[in-house]
């Protein structure tokens, strides 16, 4: 697996024009472990839709994502449409395979060997909605193995599974990690980001440390995080440097 970087360039990504994630910049070493953290409300989850290319930057740049696997949180997955473990599965290859061609048989049989891979041999026919929490999150684990990408986004990959499957999912995490990819993923479990994620990004909409995660998860930096949380408002306003961007380059296109 050839390591990939990402560098964020004064990065601002918003809601409406409120900022979710504000004038981010730092990188991502290629092949490194880091868990994106903060309080709710503070950009992760758009932070990694953003790095999969989901949510347009208002300001700044990313670059280096190049080809990536986004695992999604469970809670914003539809189960109610019709979909057995393997066509989930083969979801991952949308963009390789497109919309209306015919899936290999070769794919389908990666697809088969990668639901063995997370414990769901036999499977391959159950509807997703029939499955538990721990099952579903398995089965989108496979679909990122069936995408083999450099980059490997995780929006929190452990939450709502069982200790077993939490377990297995962060052992899968671990060869990810040991076979060079990059992998970020968003999580709430303090003691797992210490002790599995070398590296660590505090997010608070604005960042508040980025690097080795003893020297960023401080319990100044904790507390501040939580004071900034308790200070936004729901009627924030947009972010005026960002705002500046938008108009000066109006006026240079008139």
């Amino acid at each position: 697996m050839s390591p990939a970087g990402i560098t964020l360039a004064d990065l601002t990504v918003c809601h409406g024009r409120r900022p979710a994630v504000h004038h981010l910049s730092g990188r991502f070493a290629p092949g490194s472990l880091t868990a994106v953290v903060g309080p709710n409300g503070a950009g992760k989850s758009t932070l990694l839709r953003a790095l999969a290319g989901l949510h347009p930057a208002q300001s700044g740049r990313i670059e280096g994502a190049g080809r990536v696997a986004l695992l999604p949180q469970q809670s914003s997955i539809d189960r109610g449409f019709p979909l057995s473990c393997l066509d989930t599965v083969l979801f991952g290859l949308w963009a390789e395979a497109g919309p209306f061609r015919a899936i290999p048989r070769a794919a389908r049989a990666r697809a088969e060997a990668a639901l063995d891979a997370v414990g769901l041999r036999g499977f391959e026919r159950r509807p997703v909605g029939s499955v538990s929490s721990g099952q579903f999150q398995r089965v989108l684990f496979a679909r990122l193995l069936l995408q083999d990408a450099p980059v490997v986004l995780l929006d929190e990959p452990f939450n709502a599974v069982d200790a077993r499957t939490a377990a297995d999912l962060l052992a899968m995490v671990r060869r990810w990690h040991g076979e060079g990819r990059t992998v970020i993923a968003v999580l709430h479990d303090m003691d797992l980001v210490r002790d599995a994620f070398p590296e660590s990004l505090l997010l608070a909409r604005d960042c508040l440390g980025w690097g080795r995660t003893a020297e960023v998860l401080t319990a100044a930096n904790l507390l501040r995080a939580r004071s900034m949380a308790e200070d936004w408002a729901a009627g924030a306003g947009e972010c005026g440097r960002g705002r500046a961007a938008i108009d000066a380059a109006a006026a240079t296109a008139a």
